[in-house]
């Protein structure tokens, strides 16, 4: 399981933070490449002011299947990896971050405190705070990845340098972090759920499974991240969707194609807008497809971080109990 564990190090099992830094890159990557798609769709339905219905015919965007044929007819297959590169660079780097700071806060915990660094409680404040040093990292990255994804057809940014120079030159270095307060308030309970709830499932699996019986491994880490991602996007949702309205602010030349545009005061000032003109449903836009990615890549994430931890350790993955030993 991920986080420190005293066992695994006391038998000189346990990883240096450079593997971990790997484990969590290597996890990323693959994670993104596979889940991209999914981003795409997820960030285009938030942009869009307009209602996602077919009773809406303004509405560009209906449901996953129409956005899907819509932006191939349009933009072709390799409209679903825009901005993939600097959403590779951010999920390499946010990955490594995230695991890296994860690992240090669950020894801290262990060695300075009274707490058990091993229990849901405490994975999912130590997830929240690495999520938030990881995010703080990327936020540049993650910032340059929504505006590719949300241009259109012509193309305002025509590569990833081309990007950080015009929004420089044109709004200032402060761009890059433009979303970074929803992005935190959203980050922290997000991770930290994500850690909690993957250690809980992890513990339920314990339970239902016979001891000596076979257990699944690699499965069960997919299904448990899965399950982790689904609730915690859900639980946290709402700030995902500001996020992505203030990150496009300043952009709105590119998003002329896709229906109305709207500028924002700030944090409130979005969510009161949203709130007066699109409703209560208006902070879930996007969310079929952003549950079908959280489940994908959390549950990958988690897989792909384990599997690497096992292949560069070269060691058992211990489990432990709730409760310390």
């Amino acid at each position: 399981m991920v986080g420190y564990d005293p066992r695994a190090r006391e038998g000189g099992q346990g990883l240096s933070p450079s593997k971990v830094a790997v484990a969590g890159s290597m996890s990323g990557l693959l994670t993104r490449v596979l889940i991209n798609p999914l981003d795409v769709i997820k960030i285009r339905f938030q942009l869009q002011m307009e209602q996602l219905s077919l009773s809406q015919p303004a509405a560009k965007y209906h449901g996953i299947l129409q956005a899907t044929n819509t932006i191939f007819r349009e933009e072709g297959l390799q409209a679903f990896w825009k901005g993939h590169l600097p959403a590779q660079l951010l999920s390499i780097s946010y990955g490594a971050v995230q695991f890296v700071s994860f690992e240090f806060l669950t020894k801290f915990v262990h060695n300075a405190m009274l707490y058990d660094s091993r229990n849901p409680t405490m994975h999912f404040v130590c997830g929240g705070l690495a999520a938030c040093s990881a995010t703080v990292t990327v936020q540049p990255l993650d910032t340059l990845r929504t505006r590719f994804v949300a241009q259109g057809e012509p193309k305002v940014y025509k590569s990833l340098w081309h990007a950080v120079v015009t929004m420089y030159r044109k709004e200032g270095p402060l761009s890059f972090y433009r979303g970074l307060t929803p992005t935190v308030l959203a980050v922290f309970p997000y991770a930290g759920f994500q850690f909690a709830f993957y250690n809980i499932f992890h513990h339920i699996s314990e339970w239902a499974v016979t001891p000596g019986e076979n257990r699944m491994g690699n499965i069960e880490n997919l299904v448990c991240g899965s399950c982790a991602g689904v609730i915690s996007k859900t639980l946290t949702y709402p700030f995902d969707l500001l996020k992505k309205r203030l990150q496009v602010e300043g952009f709105e030349q590119a998003r002329t194609a896709f229906g109305q545009v709207r500028t924002y005061n700030g944090f409130r000032d979005c969510a009161y807008q949203v709130a007066r003109s699109e409703g209560l449903r208006g902070f879930f836009k996007g969310l079929s497809p952003s549950m079908l990615k959280a489940a994908f890549s959390t549950g990958f994430s988690f897989f792909w971080y384990e599997l690497f931890c096992n292949i560069l350790g070269n060691h058992k993955v211990y489990r432990t109990s709730a409760t310390p030993e």
